[in-house]
């Protein structure tokens, strides 16, 4: 049987890895890039995983003064399709990460979803 000295360590290091591999997870999500369209592609949106706005892409043919309202609409829907997808990577990668980590099912770690 270990020593309560032996699973403190065990657990510190369990807790150090983890750590890495959140630290890993959460870089990654910051080069993974999603793509957010709305308009039938007249306005697009580049962003990572984590949310950072990369680009905003607006078709030329929306530059007109009259049509602000809708382009305003249009960017807002980009961004939203944006987000939703920048979401369920971030979701997918953190599950993957979790599984990585050897922890069951259901089990979610602050931060990790």
């Amino acid at each position: 049987m270990q020593s309560m000295e032996e699973m403190i360590a065990a657990a510190q290091k369990a807790a150090e890895s983890i750590q890495n591999q959140m630290n890993d997870v959460q870089a990654k999500l910051d080069s993974i890039e999603v793509e957010g369209v709305s308009g039938g592609g007249l306005v697009k949106i580049r962003c990572t995983a984590k949310g950072r706005i990369l680009s905003v892409n607006i078709d030329e043919s929306l530059m007109k003064p009259e049509e602000k309202q809708m382009v305003e609409d249009l960017v807002t829907a980009a961004f939203n399709d944006a987000r939703g997808k920048a979401d369920r990577v971030s979701n997918e990668e953190m599950q993957k990460a979790q599984q990585g980590m050897g922890l069951p099912p259901g089990m979610n770690l602050p931060g990790m979803g």
